[in-house]
């Protein structure tokens, strides 16, 4: 059976799909999907940032297989992984800020894990893979949108260790014929998000409402891409890609500031004239080092493959923040 565009489909119900992370932010509403779709989906996640809430109506159900495992035990992986079609590897630790404090956290729990989800997928032989990557591989490119040909010149630990493993799915597609697909993901927002100035934002609010924290000068310049468009992306590119080892950009057509991030999440609260705004910028009006002032994704290579994001930056961010008043109580 094929596509209209020719690509050789198998039907979902014969499909076993491992996800990593798969209890994360991404990797739960990916879960979901592909249970929609009638695949056999098996979850790996050892909950450090994972949470079980995310895919409990699965395990309720019975339609999911669960195994919390940590992923730099490779034995111990290596064991949960049986008869699997394709893996998507979501797993890592996505503080970026973490790096800068304890670089040794983004070694083991990305590299050190790939590596091993690597070497599980060659020896249990699995044809095919899709990769997590990051924006921050490119660091602080001199223009926006950057497109996937760009120079790889990451300016945190995060962003090389992904840049790290990037190559070791490189390596081992030549070597060991894996079909690797690395999707190089901007800002993804949405339900269950739990990290990145959203929520920090969030958080600080329902705390004092009088006073909001901004780390950086607030001209920062993200795109934000809401999180069913970005599942849409990772399924499009895993159908279509070529056969091989390919990179793709999954991002928005548009970009933002950090301002209007902060106008967007004060109004939704109703305090946009009742709290005053404090920035916190260090260097050239980052908010840490390893922070980049401004990042958008050229995402014209994915779109030749019949996607494209279907809500703009600033709609996806307002849509998030109504979710998590809601999720986390939010009372101000």
């Amino acid at each position: 059976m094929c596509d209209e565009s020719g690509v050789k489909l198998v039907p979902n119900e014969d499909l076993r799909v491992l996800v990593t992370g798969g209890a994360g932010f991404i990797g739960s509403h990916l879960v979901d999907q592909l249970v929609e779709e009638g695949c056999r989906v098996v979850v790996v996640d050892n909950l450090s940032s994972g949470r079980l809430e995310n895919i409990e109506r699965h395990l309720k159900a019975g339609s999911i297989e669960f195994y919390k495992v940590d992923l730099k035990n490779r034995e111990e992986f290596e064991s949960a992984v049986t008869d699997i079609d394709a893996v998507f590897h979501l797993a890592a630790n996505p503080e970026v800020r973490v790096s800068t404090t304890d670089p040794e956290v983004h070694f083991k729990e990305n590299i050190v894990a790939t590596f091993n989800v690597l070497e599980v997928v060659r020896r249990r032989d699995i044809k095919s893979l899709v990769f997590a990557s990051s924006s921050s591989v490119y660091g602080e490119p001199g223009v926006i949108p950057v497109n996937e040909e760009a120079p790889i010149k990451p300016v945190s630990v995060y962003g090389a260790s992904k840049a790290a493993c990037e190559n070791l799915a490189h390596a081992y597609s030549m070597l060991y014929g894996i079909n690797s697909v690395i999707l190089r993901y901007a800002n993804i927002v949405g339900p269950r998000l739990r990290h990145g100035v959203i929520y920090d934002f969030l958080l600080k609010l329902s705390k004092n409402k009088n006073v909001l924290e901004v780390l950086g000068d607030g001209t920062q310049v993200r795109s934000y891409l809401y999180i069913e468009d970005a599942i849409d992306a990772t399924l499009v590119a895993w159908r279509k890609a070529p056969s091989g080892f390919s990179v793709y950009n999954v991002g928005n057509e548009d970009w933002i500031t950090v301002n209007d991030v902060v106008d967007i999440v004060l109004s939704e609260l109703g305090l946009r004239d009742l709290t005053r705004v404090v920035y916190r910028p260090v260097l050239h009006g980052i908010g840490w080092p390893g922070d980049v002032k401004k990042i958008a994704l050229d995402i014209s290579k994915l779109k030749t493959l019949g996607w494209k994001p279907k809500m703009r930056s600033r709609e996806a961010v307002a849509k998030t923040v109504r979710y998590l008043i809601s999720e986390l109580g939010i009372k101000v």
